[in-house]
């Protein structure tokens, strides 16, 4: 049976699954649609959160970009994981307590405002579109390469999957189909790191191989991974190179980001009662953690792999000992069949500059090694000659390039496309509920049937589905690039009015509303200065380099400095204007208050 067959079958087998939950799940109401009924266990609901939570940008991207960039991007990880907690101590028990529907619907009642519920949904959906293009990103890299179609192809069949399952089945729906989703994508991403870990280091578990010894040589394994990617002119892959004050920045962006996430927030209004909240941030950490303590293994060792099959002496330290890969070799061997296919994508190229039929890896800018300067003026070259190497296809060609069984391979496709339709489920979902519970319910028509809400609630959704697809055909990074941006908008809009509406009485909604366009307005301003993307159509007004940056803040750590001005401007203006009303400030109290939390019902 062929690759493409066999690739063909399993992805199919995982599209009929979901399609089949949903049908089976189908939200016949409003409080289906929007929360499941309130009625999803805390196990069920932390897998699902898992599976809401581990996009493309986890699955497919993160390793990627730890590969090509090593501990700096130890960022990743540290502020992901962290907003979590903060998420599950800080607010998702609160706001479940509250007992509604929508992120928007509880910045509205909170602040007694109108305004502040629109300003709400306004904030929601830049958030959530700027989300899920990284995750229809990511499905088109991987519709590209296993279904042998264009990414712009890739992401219009994905697109159409989404609008079947999320639009049919609702909250109810997603979250079932999110647990299998969930299986799909923890299986295809711990099988070929444990066969890889075993290939390269003899364990079983790739975290504990990630600082074991290389089984071809009595060396470390990041130790040889350092010495061989400095030999070639890259910089050390565990040394820190970036901006410290960057560093902890973006950090800081993803964490708060995290916790401010509607599409994840949402998840917390599916269960019973508060505690079940509580449970179910607790499994989804669980359930986070098996990939996220695998991602760094993967990205090393795919570096790793990379590196050995460009130069064939690197897997013993020697990266000089063999000739580099020649285009005969690409064009013949079987073990290089991979780099045959990712070429077709346009993910992964290759040009021969000198003529010599070698293609040669190594970075031109940092080439000090005497090895490497010797190698340069021996054969000629004329720059690193992988011309291309996107980071998104390295989780999806790492089996390949270990040249793992077919099945693995198929495996990882499904995973790779679970993980990117489950977030773009959830966030869709969450901008469904955005327009139809809160602008055209909530301002619009108030008056409105639950039959038409629901009609309402679909009709956005299948908009919502056609917008993204569109703006994804052109995304302004890589898919955890892509992301990033969304956690800065998040950290400096919806994360300060929550913490503020939670835990502050004093909070008044003009405060509110101030720093809520103080912040998004201020981070939109800072991306789109040197990104460009989206309102000036791909044209940025000052370079996107650190030299260029503000005090060297890149637009994807902005999003912790748009809080400070949230913060700030909200505080301000609350301290000038008059206190909220009475029954706002006992409001308030009711929702802090741990008695009866229990048993807190919807509203």
């Amino acid at each position: 049976m062929s690759q493409f067959t066999l690739n063909l079958i399993v992805i199919g087998a995982s599209f009929a699954l979901y399609i089949g939950i949903a049908i089976w799940a189908r939200a016949g109401s409003t409080a289906e649609f929007y929360a499941a009924n309130r009625g999803v266990s805390p196990v069920m609901n932390g897998m699902a959160t898992a599976a809401d939570w581990m996009s493309a940008a986890s699955f497919i991207s993160m390793a990627g970009l730890i590969a090509f960039t090593g501990y700096d991007n130890s960022t990743y990880l540290m502020g992901w994981t962290g907003g979590y907690v903060l998420l599950a101590m800080l607010l998702a028990p609160y706001l479940r307590k509250f007992g509604k529907f929508t992120v928007p619907e509880f910045i509205g009642d909170r602040f007694y405002s109108g305004t502040a519920r629109i300003i709400g949904v306004i904030c929601l959906l830049i958030i959530s579109i700027t989300y899920v293009i990284g995750q229809m990103t990511g499905v088109g890299v991987t519709f590209s390469r296993y279904l042998e179609v264009s990414s712009s192809t890739g992401l219009w069949i994905g697109a159409a999957l989404v609008f079947v399952y999320a639009v049919l089945g609702g909250m109810k729906g997603i979250t079932y189909t999110q647990v299998a989703q969930y299986i799909v994508l923890i299986i295809a991403y711990t099988i070929p790191a444990v066969f890889i870990a075993l290939q390269l280091t003899g364990h079983v578990l790739p975290q504990t191989g990630l600082f074991g010894t290389l089984n071809a040589s009595d060396t470390k394994f990041l130790a040889t991974l350092d010495q061989v990617v400095t030999d070639l002119g890259f910089r050390s892959y565990t040394g820190h190179h970036q901006s410290t004050l960057d560093m902890v920045l973006f950090t800081m962006a993803l964490m708060i980001g995290t916790a401010g996430l509607p599409h994840v927030i949402i998840r917390f209004f599916t269960v019973p009662k508060v505690a079940d909240a509580r449970k179910s941030a607790g499994w989804a950490l669980v359930f986070i953690a098996l990939l996220y303590t695998v991602a760094p293994a993967v990205g090393s060792m795919s570096r790793f792999n990379l590196t050995a099959t460009m130069w064939p002496g690197a897997e013993t330290g020697q990266t000089f000992s063999q000739p580099a890969v020649s285009l005969e070799d690409i064009q013949n061997r079987d073990d290089l069949h991979w780099m045959r296919n990712w070429q077709v994508t346009g993910l992964l190229n290759w040009e021969d500059k000198n003529g010599d039929g070698l293609i040669q890896y190594y970075n031109e800018a940092g080439a000090a090694n005497e090895q490497l300067a010797a190698v340069i003026a021996e054969q000629g070259l004329q720059g690193n000659e992988l011309t291309t190497v996107n980071n998104d296809i390295m989780v999806l060609a790492n089996p390949e390039i270990a040249n793992l069984p077919g099945w693995v391979i198929a495996i990882v496709a499904a995973g790779g496309l679970a993980a990117a339709l489950s977030t773009a489920a959830g966030l869709l979902l969450a901008i469904s509920g955005a327009v139809s519970h809160d602008l055209i319910k909530g301002a619009i028509n108030p008056g409105i049937s639950e039959k038409g809400e629901l009609f309402a609630a679909r009709v956005s959704m299948g908009v919502s589905i056609l917008v993204a697809t569109i703006l994804g055909l052109n995304p302004p990074g890589f898919a955890a690039q892509t992301v990033a941006l969304a956690f800065g908008l998040a950290a400096s809009s919806i994360f300060p009015v929550l913490m503020m509406g939670i835990f502050s009485t004093r909070m008044n909604k003009e405060g509110a509303i101030a720093g809520m366009l103080a912040g998004v307005i201020a981070t939109l301003v800072y991306i789109f200065t040197y990104k460009g993307w989206f309102f000036i159509s791909g044209t940025n007004m000052l370079p996107d380099t650190a030299d260029a940056w503000l005090f060297g803040i890149s637009p994807a750590s902005f999003g912790t400095i748009g809080a400070v001005i949230n913060f700030a401007v909200a505080y301000l203006v609350s301290s000038a204007t008059k206190e909220p009303p009475a029954e706002v400030r006992d409001l308030v109290e009711s929702i802090r208050v741990p008695r009866g939390a229990g048993g807190a019902q919807a509203h």
